[in-house]
C-alpha cells in the first residue's frame, strides 16, 4: 500500500456537484456522494481540501475530498478555499469545544487527574465523534487514562491532523496514553496507510517498569461497574459506550418487571459480547444468560464480571447463533411456561452495512423479535435495539410493530431511546441518529 502524499499546505480547486447535492448541503447535509459529482479535476490529491460549488458555480463551502470513499467529500467549512493551516486551526477549536461538552455531560470529577484505579461511577465516554462534533473523519475515546483515535478519511490520517489532536487530548489531566487505533474495514476501504504503531503521546512519570503492552490497558468505569479494557486487541471493547445510559434504563425497567419492584426473576441478553447488558440486568435479577456466537467475547464478559462482586454467580453465557438459538428457546416457552423469561435484550450488530442490505435486515429484526415475544412472561420487558443507520426509527418500530402482532403479545412502548448524550446526533444529518433502542412492557 502505498503511503498517501502529505496534504499541509495544500489549496484545493473546485469540485462542482448535483443540484441535487447542493440542496442537502444548503439544508445542513455533510456528505456529497461520488455520483453526485459533476466536475473534479482528475490530478486532485488524496484528502486535499476542496472548495465545493453548485451547478451555477456558486460557492457552498470547502470539504474534504477522498479518492476512494462513496462520500467522496466532506464538509468541512461554509467558507470557500479553506487552507491546510485554517483547517488545523478550525479542527484545534472545535475539538477543544467537544472535551469541554463532555465535560459538562459527565460529572466533572471523572474529568479529573486520577490514575489510582478511579472509583467515578463513570470514567470512559466518546470524547470526539466525527460529523456531530463538526470533526468529519475524526473519533476518539477515552477509557479511564486511555484515548483510542481514529482517523477514517484521507484528509484525517495525516501526521498534522495527529499532532493537532495529539496536542490537545494530552492536555487532559486524566489522559495517560493516546493511541491510534483505525477501523480495518474503513482502513481498507479509504486506501489508507498503517497507523503509526506506537502511542501518539505517554505521559511521562508513568510506571516505567510496565511493558508497551501493559500500558495499553486498564479498567474503566461504565455505572459504576466496571470493564477490562486492551487497546492491544484491536477490537472495539464489548461496553459500547453508546449504550451507556440504555445498559441502566434496562436495568431500571427489569427491576420493575411484572409491575412491581424486585421481579425480575430470569433474565437473556442476546448478542451480549462483551457483557454490557448482562452485567447491569445482573444486578437486579436473579438469573442472566448471555449469548453470543463469540467464544473470545464471551470470555471477555466473564472477567468483567468477575471484577464485579456479586455479579459472577448470576451469569451463564452461551456460545450460539442468535437466529437458531432464539427458535429453540421460543419453542421451548410454548411447551413449558417456566422456560419463559422475564427480561430479554436484543442488541445485534449491525444488520445493514447499506442501503441494499436495508430489506434483509428488517426481516432479521423481525425475526428475532418475534421469537423474543413468544419467549417472555406476561409482563415481562423487552429491550430491542439497531444500530444499523440505513435502518429508520420508523422502519424499526413498524418491524417490532409487526413481530407483537404475529406474536399475539399486547405490547407497551414505554421508551425511545437513542446513544448517550456524549454521542450528539445533528438535525439536519439523519446518519448520526443511528442508534435505536425500544423499552417495551408484553402483557
Amino acid at each position: 500500500m502505498k503511503e498517501m502524499p502529505s496534504a499541509e499546505n495544500q489549496i484545493g480547486q473546485t469540485a462542482t456537484i448535483s443540484r441535487r447535492a447542493a440542496d442537502r448541503l444548503r439544508v445542513g447535509h455533510l456528505w456529497v456522494y461520488r455520483s453526485d459529482i459533476e466536475h473534479l479535476p482528475a490530478d486532485e490529491t488524496p484528502g486535499s481540501l476542496v472548495t465545493v460549488a453548485d451547478h451555477r458555480g456558486l460557492p457552498l463551502g470547502t470539504a474534504l475530498y477522498s479518492t476512494a470513499s462513496e462520500i467522496a467529500l466532506r464538509m468541512v467549512s461554509t467558507e470557500r478555499s479553506l487552507t491546510r493551516a485554517q483547517y488545523l486551526a478550525d479542527l484545534r477549536t472545535r475539538a477543544e469545544a467537544a472535551l469541554l461538552l463532555r465535560e459538562t455531560i459527565l460529572a466533572p470529577e471523572a474529568f479529573a487527574a486520577n490514575d489510582s484505579g478511579s472509583h467515578e461511577a463513570t470514567n470512559a465516554c466518546r470524547l470526539l465523534f466525527s460529523e456531530a462534533d463538526s470533526l468529519p473523519g475524526i473519533v476518539a475515546d477515552r477509557y479511564h487514562g486511555i484515548v483510542i483515535l481514529q482517523l477514517l478519511t484521507q484528509g484525517t490520517a495525516q501526521d498534522d491532523v495527529r499532532r493537532v489532536l495529539a496536542d490537545v487530548l494530552s492536555a487532559q489531566p486524566w489522559a495517560q496514553v493516546i493511541v491510534e487505533r483505525p477501523d480495518p474495514r474503513i482502513r481498507e476501504l479509504e486506501h489508507l496507510p498503517p497507523a503509526p504503531e506506537a502511542p501518539l503521546f505517554t505521559r511521562e512519570g508513568r510506571d516505567e517498569s510496565q511493558s508497551a503492552q501493559d500500558v495499553l490497558q486498564t479498567i474503566f468505569t461504565l455505572n459504576g461497574l466496571r470493564f477490562h479494557f486492551d487497546a492491544n486487541s484491536g477490537q472495539k471493547t464489548g461496553a459500547f459506550l453508546d449504550q451507556r445510559l440504555n445498559y441502566a434504563a434496562a436495568a431500571h425497567i427489569a427491576d420493575g418487571a411484572g409491575g412491581r419492584a424486585g421481579a425480575c426473576g430470569k433474565a437473556l441478553d442476546v448478542c451480549t459480547y462483551q457483557g454490557g447488558f448482562a452485567l447491569h440486568l445482573a444486578r437486579v435479577c436473579s438469573h442472566v444468560t448471555g449469548v453470543d456466537s463469540s467464544r473470545a467475547a464471551l470470555e471477555v464478559a466473564d472477567r468483567n464480571a468477575a471484577l464485579n462482586p456479586g455479579l459472577s454467580e448470576k451469569l451463564a453465557w452461551i456460545e450460539a447463533d442468535a437466529f437458531e438459538l432464539l427458535r429453540d428457546f421460543a419453542d421451548r416457552a410454548a411447551a413449558d411456561p417456566a422456560a419463559r423469561y422475564d427480561t430479554i435484550v436484543l442488541d445485534p450488530p449491525a444488520f445493514a452495512k447499506s442501503k441494499r442490505a436495508a430489506e434483509g435486515a428488517l426481516r432479521g429484526y423481525k425475526e428475532l423479535n418475534l421469537r423474543a415475544l413468544k419467549m417472555l412472561s406476561p409482563g415481562g420487558s423487552l429491550i430491542t435495539c439497531s444500530c444499523s443507520h440505513h435502518i429508520a426509527l420508523e422502519d424499526f418500530l413498524a418491524v417490532v410493530r409487526s413481530a407483537a402482532a404475529d406474536a399475539g403479545r399486547r405490547v407497551q412502548l414505554l421508551e425511545v431511546r437513542g446513544a448517550a448524550p456524549d454521542h450528539p446526533a445533528i438535525l439536519t444529518l439523519p446518519e448520526t441518529s443511528y442508534l435505536k433502542c425500544l423499552l417495551l412492557r408484553v402483557e
